[in-house]
């Protein structure tokens, strides 16, 4: 198994960096785990046939983490003529602000007739569900998008990813990445604390209580991607990618 990062980019495309997308690739259907506006740009720079994805987990509801989704869909009924299932799992509210989404951009799309059936799970925070091969867990971190945030936990196949989603610190990420074989972790400024994001100094303060086989850094902004040289952890790169 292997995890491709799509996108390892803020919100605002710094350093030419696509938004935040991750694609677990596995034998039985990949998922990706975030799907931020740019990434369809991003899985087709790629070649990534988007039929292979039969889920997309969701951490949080800002644009540049679900955004994609409207494209995705759109795609799936249009272009890549879509049969399969797609199933789709993120924190509460997530298909009410899909289906706004999809109105705004394209308006009439989100009850337009498709011959693909998608499921959508609400994560309750603290909640386990399954899903292909496994299952996902979501725990609440800090970081306000108008619905619960999520750190998300995947365990599949025998190998667990964690993810902290975008937050400040909380020792909720503790626990998400307890002997996980991945932690992504948002490293959005190099060692300037911001309210509601995790800047690279704290994470660095905490990473001996983390468990983690492995950590890699990813949400890079301006700052942080002046600073790359001087991580102590791995970093993600568009395209780039690990064994899980």
């Amino acid at each position: 198994m292997q995890l491709q990062f799509m996108g390892s980019g803020d919100a605002f495309g710094s350093g030419g960096r696509f938004n935040t997308c991750m694609r677990l690739i596995r034998d039985g259907g990949d998922i990706l785990i975030d799907c931020g506006a740019t990434s369809m740009v991003a899985l087709r720079q790629q070649g990534v046939d988007p039929n292979q994805i039969d889920t997309i987990v969701i951490s949080h509801l800002h644009g540049d983490h679900f955004g994609g989704l409207p494209f995705f869909i759109l795609d799936a009924q249009f272009y890549s003529k879509r049969t399969a299932p797609l199933t789709l799992i993120g924190p509460p509210g997530l298909e009410q602000r899909l289906t706004d989404a999809m109105e705004i951009f394209f308006a009439g799309s989100s009850t337009a007739k498709r011959k693909f059936a998608i499921t959508v799970h609400e994560l309750t925070p603290g909640e386990a569900i399954r899903m292909t091969g496994g299952s996902v867990m979501g725990l609440e971190v800090r970081h306000a998008c108008g619905a619960p945030p999520l750190g998300l936990r995947l365990t599949i196949d025998d190998r667990t990813i964690a993810y902290s989603g975008d937050t400040e610190w909380t020792d909720s990420l503790l626990d998400l990445s307890r002997n996980a074989d991945i932690f992504v972790v948002e490293a959005l400024f190099f060692d300037r604390s911001v309210p509601q994001h995790l800047d690279y100094a704290t994470f660095r303060s905490h990473a001996d209580r983390c468990s983690a086989k492995r950590v890699v850094l990813t949400h890079f902004g301006p700052d942080m991607l002046a600073h790359l040289s001087e991580a102590e952890h791995e970093v993600a790169a568009d395209g780039k990618l690990f064994e899980v």
